[in-house]
């Protein structure tokens, strides 16, 4: 057996850039939001707001979003160079956020179920003690937007760049925690209106009404991470625009075939690719990488090249 040295041809599959400040800011942020969950999820049913109640459980699907991010960024550094792992730890997160949209879409249904009985069965409502919860949690949504805000826009300053802009891509999770926030700031406001109305015009009915909206957005929230997740999860990732890419670049030469193409998301915004390539006159498996490694997101790629056993002419048109 030979003793060539193999390292330059092998690599590590932690893929995804990660930005520690980000990470540092959506943590704090991850505990304000938590706080303030147990808080209006507590005064809600104390105080007897179903607006408030609604809004800590919208509050604690943007928790778990934040919490699933913080623990796949732990588990994945913890599990660095894992070779049981053929592509890395980047579905980690997936996976976590499947299963926390399952869990969600049960929490929606007891919140819909929760204010339809209170516009059946209405209680008294102790509005001021309820309006001064939900205002606390308006500012704090407020101030945790601005956090995120804040390094959201320092990236945008300083990725002039090309490789810094895709690294800081980009940091979707950070972009996710930021529009999360800024829909809690959102619920904050309404159940302030219900609240508000409900005080000085005799219009209780409008506090379980409010909660019932919340609970549809919990809702809609949780259905659209499982449809996109599992996506995810099951490979399902053949109708991505990068596809047509990749067949582009292999295919322009006019002699080049590509025969047979995998891709599977590794990270957020990172993809494995294998493909098989045929053509009459073959070139070496990394012309055909350098082609397409142009596109940032293909972070492992594997070619496979064959030769045409008939002239490239004599095939029919159309991709086989």
């Amino acid at each position: 057996m030979h003793s060539t040295d193999l390292s330059s041809w092998k690599h590590d599959h932690q893929f995804g850039a990660q930005n520690p400040l980000a990470k540092k800011r959506a943590d704090v942020v991850t505990v304000l939001t938590a706080v303030m969950m147990v808080a209006e999820i507590a005064c809600g049913q104390i105080f007897h707001s179903m607006a408030l109640f609604a809004d800590g459980w919208h509050m604690g699907t943007h928790v778990v979003a934040l919490g699933i991010t913080a623990f796949a960024y732990f588990y994945s550094e913890r599990h660095h160079g894992d070779k049981r792992f053929s592509f890395g730890t980047g579905k980690v997160g997936f996976l976590g956020g499947y299963t926390s949209a399952v869990l969600l879409c049960v929490v929606a249904g007891y919140m819909m179920f929760e204010c339809c009985t209170r516009l059946i069965h209405p209680v008294k409502i102790f509005f001021d003690e309820a309006l001064i919860v939900a205002g606390i949690g308006l500012t704090f949504n407020l101030f945790s937007a601005w956090m995120l805000g804040g390094e959201h826009s320092h990236d945008h300053a300083h990725g002039h760049d090309h490789a810094h802009e895709h690294a800081a891509t980009h940091d979707l999770n950070l972009r996710a925690a930021y529009i999360h926030v800024l829909a809690d700031a959102l619920t904050s406001l309404l159940a302030i209106m219900a609240l508000t109305l409900g005080k000085f015009f005799g219009w209780s009915w409008l506090d379980p009404a409010i909660g019932i909206v919340g609970s549809l957005v919990v809702a809609q929230w949780a259905l659209g991470l499982i449809r996109t997740t599992s996506t995810i999860l099951l490979d399902r990732e053949m109708d991505a625009g990068v596809v047509a890419e990749i067949y582009e670049a292999i295919e322009q030469d006019g002699d080049a075939r590509v025969a047979d193409l995998h891709l599977v998301r590794v990270g957020n915004a990172d993809y494995a690719v294998v493909l098989t390539v045929v053509a009459e006159n073959p070139r070496a498996p990394n012309y055909y990488k350098d082609q397409i490694r142009i596109h940032e997101e293909l972070v492992h790629i594997s070619v496979e090249v064959h030769t045409c056993p008939e002239p490239a002419h004599a095939v029919a048109g159309g991709r086989r």
